[in-house]
């Protein structure tokens, strides 16, 4: 085979032409040989089985029978004609029916000759019939390659009406293979292929077109999807490695004066495990002359700001300054009470600074920034601006990372400072600790921040109940609002948040205010204080609303999902998610995560009505089964896909042919795992064996084939 020949423009192939090549181009995106052996099919007919007449079932299953067609006729309904065969073999006979291309099937069926039919099978009384069946001549079917199992290739409605079926690929990849006379060049190692006892590639590409049977197709496709998935993180991973090789970081060298302070004083309780486990992880890198690029991943209520907070210390004790970016200003104001309540009496400085800080108040940190007297800085999208210029910001942390763009990121790289007591040094670029509250699957984390080093904070401090969480019908109201009284007559309060789609939708404003007019006739004033707060109200009446209940001057917070993010109220105890079905599984845990967050006991109750989808029922029994919140991503991300998992900017996100990173989440830990050896044994790939995987690997980075995959 010619060393290019895949790259051959798919008009070229025998049964194209520039016609078929051009609406295989704008349809399915094939443009090559190459293109066109990687379209996989999406499903398998099973062809391994010939049924008889009188073993048919009323099934809706696709069916392969042999045998004679004996009479053919034209029956007349209310709209046109449909032309009928009389199909027959040793054991009865059925219908064949066709309601369109009549003229052209009566001058070409054949009458007494043996064929095979296939297609899917409805009954009507005592008799079967197949509605336009695949036909094929018994003896061209016993010459034909055989295809026990029938590929089903993806398709549109131009590529069928332009006449390009199912039969048609399939007939293009046979013509494909014969041409290429199967050598395809080998693009896993000798030393791979032997472990996994994976199949050749050329057996693989055979098998996945034309299997003969089940066992063959799981091994081809076992094969194709480890490639697959192998190669992104080779990419990932090398991406890593030299990120680490050339990006220079400021080495935090020494554990100093505050850090211990804090640790031996300051500390409100025990770090957990799990906590000091990520804190040395963090002082590893912190230390070691590279640029950290560390995703902290941790539940609601883990103990993230301690550890945040802990690796700021390191970064001041080595004469440089943090900052701290949130994605809102009740976040940033949150962060920045709780590290001043943290820090307590040590001599550290601290600002705020958000969109809503006065000018002169502004000037004041900009100055204390520069001239390096302020340590710690606590902000939104604020931190950010052009005239915030740090005098050297040597660690940058970003909470809730997915809520900020690459672009707004790497403005927080660029204000890297210079090392300290270095005049007109270089600049490096700080630290980077990004935090997220929303629990990344394991598979999703591995192919999307492979390139970042992920940390888990996988245990809640001791001394949190997990929230109990339970499904009530809304026929059960009655129920639920005797339950939420008694846990007022304790102290408590409660959170009762409506669905929020869009803030603008006059829907969720009314379901909103129907609830917060029948909460309030059955929590009459005076006795009891609601507050509410949606998108509709300023800014000023929100924070208002917020600080009444914040405080305990209030005993229920009617809201929309507008306190999905950040708000930490202690003692409330109770949280109740209206129409809950209409939740994403991500969002109830989130809620789930605003109670549970003081030493009583918490409850989330889920509202429903009685009508549930198949999803709503699962993603309700998630919750009331598990507070673990990469369980509950695990399901989220099996429901939702990887698209919309992360949000639809991102949703072409993985542009896999053949593996799912969902189902095949086995295989994406293999293929780590032999990328990470790979390169740890042999970093540039020049030993001997390794030189197929080199050339592919040169190959994809150069027709930018695996950045396609990586967003």
């Amino acid at each position: 085979m010619k060393p290019n020949f895949l790259q051959t423009p798919i008009a070229y192939l025998k049964g194209v032409g520039p016609n078929r090549a051009e609406t295989l181009q704008t349809e399915l995106g094939i443009q090559t040989y190459h293109d066109l052996l990687h379209l996989y099919p999406n499903r398998y007919l099973d062809k391994t089985q010939y049924y008889k007449i009188n073993q048919l079932k009323d099934s809706g299953a696709d069916v392969q029978i042999m045998g004679k067609i004996v009479h053919l006729k034209t029956v007349e309904q209310k709209r046109g004609k449909r032309l009928v065969a009389t199909f027959m073999d040793d054991t009865g006979e059925m219908e064949l029916v066709w309601f369109r291309a009549q003229k052209w099937m009566r001058e070409n069926l054949r009458l007494n000759e043996p064929y095979v039919v296939f297609g899917r099978i409805n009954r009507y009384g005592s008799t079967f019939s197949m509605p336009h069946p695949e036909m094929e001549l018994l003896k061209e079917h016993q010459a034909g390659l055989k295809i026990a199992m029938q590929p089903i290739y993806p398709s549109t409605e131009k590529l069928s009406a332009k006449g390009i079926t199912n039969r048609v690929i399939s007939k293009l990849q046979q013509q494909l293979l014969l041409e290429s006379k199967g050598q395809f060049q080998e693009t896993v190692s000798g030393a791979i292929l032997e472990e996994l006892k994976l199949f050749s590639r050329a057996d693989a590409l055979l098998n996945v077109h034309f299997p003969k049977n089940q066992e063959l197709l799981a091994k081809a496709r076992f094969r194709l999807k480890f490639e697959e998935l192998f190669y992104i993180q080779l990419q990932l991973i090398s991406k890593k490695i030299i990120r680490k090789q050339k990006i220079k970081g400021f080495p935090f060298e020494k554990v100093g004066h505050n850090f211990n302070t804090f640790f031996e004083k300051h500390l409100p309780f025990e770090l957990t495990a799990a906590q000091k486990r990520v804190i040395k992880e963090i002082r590893a890198d912190l230390g070691s002359n590279a640029q950290m690029n560390r995703l902290l991943q941790g539940d609601v209520g883990s103990g993230k700001t301690i550890v945040a907070l802990m690796s700021m210390l390191l970064a001041i004790d080595n004469g440089f300054q943090a900052c701290l970016m949130a994605p809102t200003e009740i976040l940033a104001n949150q962060h920045y009470n709780g590290l001043k309540e943290l820090l307590g009496k040590m001599e550290i400085t601290l600002e705020l600074l958000t969109g809503s800080t006065k000018k002169s108040e502004r000037r004041t940190i900009h100055e204390r920034l520069q001239n390096g007297s302020l340590h710690i800085l606590v902000g939104t999208h604020a931190v950010l601006e052009e005239k915030v210029q740090f005098h050297n910001l040597g660690l940058a942390i970003v909470d809730e990372q997915h809520r900020f763009g690459v672009a707004q990121r790497s403005k927080l790289w660029h204000k890297g400072g210079s090392p300290p007591g270095e005049v007109g040094g270089v600049s490096i670029p700080p630290h980077v600790l990004v935090m997220t509250a929303t629990p990344i699957p394991r598979t999703l984390a591995m192919s999307l921040y492979g390139d970042l080093d992920i940390s888990v904070i996988d245990e809640l401090p001791p001394g949190r109940k997990p929230v109990k969480t339970v499904h009530r019908y809304d026929s059960n109201r009655l129920k639920v609002f005797h339950f939420i009284k008694q846990e007022i007559k304790k102290g408590r309060q409660v959170y009762i948040v409506y669905p929020l789609i869009q803030e603008s939708e006059a829907v969720d404003y009314k379901d909103l205010m129907d609830g917060y007019e029948s909460i309030s006739r059955e929590f009459p004033l005076p006795d009891y204080q609601i507050s509410i707060v949606h998108g509709r109200m300023k800014s000023q009446d929100k924070d208002y609303e917020m600080a009444r209940f914040v405080k305990g001057e209030t005993q229920l917070m009617v809201a929309t999902t507008v306190i999905e993010v950040g708000v930490n109220v202690p003692n409330a105890s109770v949280m109740i998610i209206e129409s809950a079905e209409r939740f994403g599984l991500s969002q109830l845990h989130q809620l789930r995560g605003r109670v549970g967050r003081g030493a009583e006991q918490s409850y989330c109750i889920l509202m429903t009505g009685s009508k549930l989808s198949e999803d709503a029922r699962t993603r309700l029994q998630t919750m009331t089964r598990t507070n673990d919140g990469f369980e509950i991503a695990e399901v989220d991300l099996r429901l939702r896909g990887p698209g919309d998992l992360m949000g639809t900017q991102q949703s072409g996100l993985l542009n896999l042919k053949i593996a799912d990173i969902v189902k095949d989440n086995q295989i994406l830990n293999t293929a780590r795992y032999y990328a990470v050896n790979l390169l740890k044994e042999d970093p540039r790939l020049e030993k001997p064996e390794n030189l197929p995987i080199r050339k592919q690997f040169a190959k994809m980075v150069k027709d930018k084939a695996i950045w396609g995959y990586i967003s």
